[in-house]
């Protein structure tokens, strides 16, 4: 009674998600794991300043962080021939099981005293060779366990919980740490996916179908997508040129992949010079910009789970106004805005940001066949990986030639241009279809949109 009382105070898209039982048991253990990873972007780095030699820690820290998620993208290519052909299920387990096995070493080495630098790093790199196999996996098993209408209020809920897990993680390992050895923290980490992988073992994509109830046109799709599956397999999908072969056929999930990548790219100057922005210009401590941070995490879950409660919108419209308001946010920083004024334009850019993550995988998953899915994520993560780190690169020289306040004004306006040059391609490209004679896609928007 409790579990329908509560159900039926959840917005509307979001109550067949917890009256899904496959779907209802695996969220809690994927936020789990969510957390975890949080506690461990403190974790990581801070055991490796313990366990560092005198005068390297700087080094070791880079190493560590650097491990703990780069090999994730060379994974994706170099065990592709492979990986692609199991379930998003066995994927999603299998990175799982990978992350709980090393990452529990972490603990037990460190506790038996052998836990030397090099040690750490190979274990770290070990446990996120999986890493966008199993990213992939988790955003295809939604795809397979959920009808389409469904999807992006399933995605809304896993987005949202990294948002949280990045706000809640870092405080919680950093009160955590001042009772017990970061070691063992990364050591919960370890155990929250020893119980995902178990947890991910039994769920069964079929049987969460029926649950959700699937009409005849549903059973005649899963039937297509079987048979695409057969088809993809006889063509080639095992190459490991497979999923570049695909994204060249689609020019709308290249586009998808691009904007996401340098909407990646241009946050990564902001990241750096956020800090040096709070030192240098407003003369505050790490307590304003824990602030900054824990305002934007609170954002981004509220404007992750307001996304998934809605019904139908435009998608790529949303996505490109997500990226202009992002870059608009921003801009006020540059000005010499106040501290106040920029904490709630901030905390705004939280909001507007919160759904990009979901609206971008719901994107993939309509536009992608059936039998390519975790292919494509997989490619995606691995692309997104470099994103990041390439930016955050960039961000220091930019920093000794604008300064804190110019490089974020800079981010900002260079993302605006990017969602109006994004915008110019999407027009273009939804215009040149229509001047083809002989290329019926359907009879509307979602006829087309079904199948690229």
């Amino acid at each position: 009674m409790t579990s329908v009382r509560t159900t039926r105070l959840l917005p509307q898209t979001y109550r067949p998600l917890f009256a899904h039982t496959g779907f209802k048991r695996l969220l809690p253990a994927l936020a789990a794991s969510d957390l975890g990873d949080g506690m461990s972007v403190v974790a990581v780095a801070w055991l490796a300043i313990e366990i560092a030699p005198p005068g390297h820690s700087g080094l070791l820290l880079g190493a560590a962080l650097a491990a703990y998620g780069l090999p994730g993208a060379l994974g994706a290519l170099l065990f592709g021939r492979w990986l692609r052909r199991l379930p998003p299920a066995r994927l999603l387990a299998a990175d799982s099981r990978i992350r709980a096995v090393l990452l529990g070493c972490v603990p037990l080495a460190w506790a038996a005293g052998v836990l030397h630098p090099v040690l750490y790093v190979a274990l770290l790199a070990g446990s996120s060779v999986l890493h966008a196999w199993g990213n992939a996996g988790r955003y295809s098993l939604v795809a397979q366990m959920l009808p389409a209408q469904q999807r992006l209020a399933a995605n809304a809920l896993l987005s949202s919980s990294v948002s949280a897990s990045i706000v809640i993680g870092p405080a919680l390992a950093g009160f955590l740490a001042m009772v017990v050895s970061p070691a063992w923290l990364i050591g919960l980490d370890a155990l929250s996916f020893a119980v995902l992988a178990v947890l991910v073992g039994r769920v069964r994509a079929a049987d969460g179908k029926a649950e959700a109830g699937t009409d005849v046109e549903t059973e005649g799709e899963a039937k297509r997508e079987a048979k695409g599956a057969e088809g993809a397999a006889q063509t080639g999908a095992d190459r490991p040129s497979a999923g570049l072969q695909l994204l060249r056929r689609q020019p709308e999930l290249l586009g998808v992949l691009a904007l996401t990548w340098f909407f990646n790219f241009l946050y990564g100057p902001a990241e750096v010079a956020l800090p040096l922005h709070v030192t240098d210009d407003l003369h505050a401590g790490a307590g304003l910009l824990g602030l900054y941070w824990a305002l934007f995490g609170a954002g981004a879950v509220l404007g992750g789970l307001a996304v998934g409660a809605l019904r139908r919108f435009p998608l790529w419209p949303v996505t490109l106004g997500i990226v202009a308001g992002w870059g608009l946010a921003l801009v006020p920083f540059g000005l010499g805005a106040s501290a106040p004024v920029t904490l709630a334009c901030f905390t705004l850019g939280g909001l507007i940001y919160g759904p990009f993550t979901a609206l971008s995988y719901t994107l993939f998953q309509e536009r992608t066949p059936a039998a390519w899915l975790t292919t494509v994520l997989a490619a995606r993560s691995a692309a997104l990986l470099t994103a990041g780190p390439v930016g955050t690169a960039l961000g220091g020289p930019l920093i000794a030639l604008m300064g804190p306040r110019g490089v974020l004004a800079a981010s900002g306006i260079a993302t605006v241009v990017l969602a109006a040059v994004g915008a110019a391609v999407r027009i273009r490209s939804t215009r040149r279809p229509a001047s083809r004679p002989g290329r019926g896609t359907g009879s509307g928007p979602r006829g087309a949109a079904a199948r690229p």
